[in-house]
């Protein structure tokens, strides 16, 4: 998995660092990490994993190629993020009730992940919100026209927020709305895939095998599913699979093999129909 950091994030938090917010602003960035590990974990039982994380002034967006994904399962990746956001600030809310005098140290972390599961529920590209839309608009139409709708709900949001901003610039300032109003300009107008997880099983690598690695051979069923497969893997190994109909051998499944099957196969299939 690799992070980068997009040059508004950085702005974001030379802003934070000019008006005496470090503190909170690395909050928030700690509260957008957590954000993902609730995609990931959810991805990853569904035979998901995080290729990519970029931080962002309103969070972080996870980055991959995953075509072929249900939409079901797109609506449920998406949703995990704010709703890991909303079970830790509920946490620190319970903590505020039974210890009050703690509200000093824990108030800014749980404003932090209300806030961050807020602004994901809104219905624009990349939060996660629009994610959602786009794949309930894709139930009823196509993908394409779902994108589409998403991405001009984007730019008007994007202009209100800027409308907003030079409202509040002949009185006080409001920064935060005019990043908002670049970030959703952004993800309108952005040409990246809008899948947000890779396939696991990516096969070798020559850095890996520099080192040396160890050869793992199970045996499976062939009536197990792309998605079950997946889970057994052992992603710092060379995998060999036996494939079994009862107690009889039918195949052997190289690493090589099973790399092309987990990068082109819909994961609710048994992997008999690829033998």
């Amino acid at each position: 998995m690799k992070i980068s950091v997009h040059p508004l994030f950085i702005a974001f938090g030379l802003y934070y660092a000019a008006t005496g917010r470090v503190f909170e602003f690395a909050a928030y960035t700690i509260t957008a990490v957590i954000h993902e590990t609730g995609h990931s974990a959810v991805a990853g039982g569904l035979g998901y994993r995080l290729d990519k994380i970029v931080l962002m002034p309103f969070g972080a967006v996870a980055k991959g190629d995953i075509d072929g994904l249900k939409l079901k399962d797109e609506i449920k990746i998406a949703l995990a993020g704010p709703f890991v956001n909303l079970a830790v600030g509920l946490s620190f809310a319970a903590v505020w009730w039974i210890f009050p005098e703690t509200y000093a140290f824990t108030d800014v972390a749980a404003y932090a992940n209300f806030s961050m599961a807020l602004v994901n529920f809104i219905p624009c590209y990349p939060l996660d919100g629009g994610r959602v839309l786009s794949a309930i608009l894709a139930l009823k139409t196509d993908r394409k026209k779902a994108h589409k709708i998403c991405k001009a709900i984007s730019v008007a949001l994007a202009c209100l927020l800027l409308a907003g901003f030079i409202v509040t610039f002949f009185r006080t300032p409001n920064l935060s709305l005019l990043f908002f109003a670049a970030f959703a300009l952004a993800g309108a107008t952005s040409k990246e895939k809008d899948n947000v997880y890779v396939k696991i099983g990516g096969g070798l690598s020559e850095r890996k095998l520099l080192r040396g690695m160890p050869v793992v051979r199970q045996a499976v069923s062939k009536r197990i599913t792309v998605k079950s497969l997946a889970s057994v893997l052992d992603c710092n190994a060379v995998n060999e699979i036996d494939v079994y109909d009862g107690e009889k051998k039918i195949s052997t499944l190289s690493q090589s093999r099973l790399s092309e099957i987990l990068q082109s196969a819909e994961i609710y299939d048994e992997i008999s129909k690829y033998l």
